[in-house]
């Protein structure tokens, strides 16, 4: 089943400012996740996101802060634990593409929470990060394991689009190249 632009939402889980420098690989983390955002916003697909403890670890960082329609603060490091978050969640999309961090921590238990309440998670990998590399690897296979899809960006970007006649093509191809 290919992504669909209509039934999707993107969730970037707690990229804040006090995390990302200790994520291996952040800055091309954030990049995936910023070209992915950037991309759902051209596309109409909404972009919301999740931040843990704030007054901990900061707010979420820039430039994802500016492509973010919605925030939802949390202490759980499951999303989909946190009463109202489903409430919160944009109503009749029932795909949502999770990018952020850790991935083996906040994101693979948001990814869980989410098909544990129906939704058809999308577990975005290059979007994704943790401070050590087997650990993000460890939260792609459970993920799956749980019946998460794994996708790229890129993967994404391509899906929600599905032809080069899209009338937003051109804008999208420019963020991917």
């Amino acid at each position: 089943m290919l992504l669909s632009a209509t039934d999707s939402t993107l969730l970037i889980v707690d990229m804040q400012g006090r995390l990302m420098p200790v994520i291996h690989g952040g800055e091309a983390v954030l990049q995936a996740a910023h070209k992915l955002a950037q991309a759902a916003r051209l596309l109409d697909v909404p972009v919301a996101a999740t931040e843990h403890h704030a007054r901990m670890l900061g707010a979420t960082v820039e430039p994802l802060r500016e492509q973010v329609q919605s925030t939802f603060q949390k202490m759980h490091f499951s999303s989909a634990l946190e009463p109202g978050f489903e409430a919160w969640l944009p109503a009749a999309r029932k795909t949502i593409l999770v990018a952020g961090c850790e991935a083996h921590i906040c994101v693979l238990q948001t990814v869980i929470g989410l098909i544990d309440l129906g939704y058809h998670a999308v577990l975005v990998s290059d979007a994704a990060g943790s401070r050590k590399p087997a650990d993000h690897h460890a939260a792609l296979r459970r993920a799956r394991a749980h019946g998460a899809e794994i996708v790229t960006t890129e993967m994404a970007i391509f899906e929600w689009m599905r032809t080069c006649e899209h009338p937003r093509f051109r804008e999208v191809l420019r963020l991917v190249k």
